[in-house]
């Protein structure tokens, strides 16, 4: 996979890149995709819980088989993108005919094999429990409870590490470096999210980034003080206080906000931002 740049036609094109991969060029398979309703940020009042949101091109939400629960090996069909996430997808054929969309790990290419189950190989793009799975291992799309489907590491170029093994417990190193205990029956696949290039693509126009429906953010020292407690002033001005806040006056910009007793936080060995 490579970047790919533009001939410098327009202000926008000259700076804009795009991560080159070799998708299939087909239409997506229609029995698994969703309706994908946009809210714009708002809640069932009409008012703006999420700002910056609204707008963006019409997608159709596909539906990514994060349980791998059918066991057997299954044909790789096609590459594709995928709008609602950052990593690219495969649609899979089982020996039964079923179809299914997994997250595309580095390496996989159309015609591979890959497999589900206890008895699978350690290749990427197979799921198997951690149980299986050799103690160094990088995998991705990991379970946090057994049979409700992967929740970690999912984004593209994601890779998490196995590090050890203790009765009916794992250690495992995710991406942030945040070393975590997982049980040995939850699932994981082998690999290293695909896409890799993804961190390195630049967006080059505003414009990309509304077809994305984010919509533009304002600072706040530029606003008024009615509007944000950083506005007002003469100029450019300090924003007056010890620290930045949020429009509402609540600390941000790395204030913690997680519960200092978090029910997780003994599953937790090694916090991400430990010296």
């Amino acid at each position: 996979m490579a970047i790919k740049t533009y001939k410098p036609t327009s202000a926008a094109r000259r700076h804009m890149t795009v991560a080159k991969s070799e998708l299939s060029k087909v239409k997506p398979e229609k029995s698994l995709l969703a309706k994908n309703t946009k809210h714009a940020g708002r809640n069932s009042y009409g008012r703006i819980t999420v700002r910056h949101q609204g707008g963006g091109n019409k997608q159709k939400y596909r539906i990514i088989d994060m349980k791998r629960r059918t066991e057997g090996n299954a044909q790789v069909l096609t590459l594709e993108y995928d709008p609602n996430r950052t990593a690219n997808i495969a649609l899979i054929r089982y020996e039964d005919g079923k179809k299914a969309y997994i997250l595309a790990p580095v390496g996989l290419k159309v015609g591979d094999t890959v497999e589900s189950g206890p008895k699978s190989d350690i290749k990427p793009g197979n799921s198997l429990p951690i149980s299986e799975i050799p103690v160094g291992t990088f995998i991705h799309n990991i379970e946090l409870y057994p049979g409700a489907g992967a929740q970690l590491v999912r984004a593209a170029g994601a890779a998490a590490q196995l590090m050890a093994k203790e009765g009916n417990l794992a250690q495992v190193r995710l991406p942030s470096g945040e070393t975590r205990i997982i049980r040995m029956d939850c699932k994981a696949t082998i690999g290293q999210v695909g896409n890799i290039d993804h961190a390195n693509e630049n967006i080059g126009k505003a414009g990309r980034t509304r077809h994305k429906g984010i919509r533009p953010t304002v600072r706040g020292s530029v606003m008024n003080p009615v509007d944000h407690p950083h506005g007002g002033g003469e100029g450019k001005s300090p924003i007056g206080r010890p620290g930045p806040v949020t429009p509402w006056g609540k600390p941000t910009l790395g204030y913690k906000t997680r519960k200092a007793k978090h029910r997780t936080n003994k599953f937790i060995v090694k916090r991400r931002n430990a010296k």
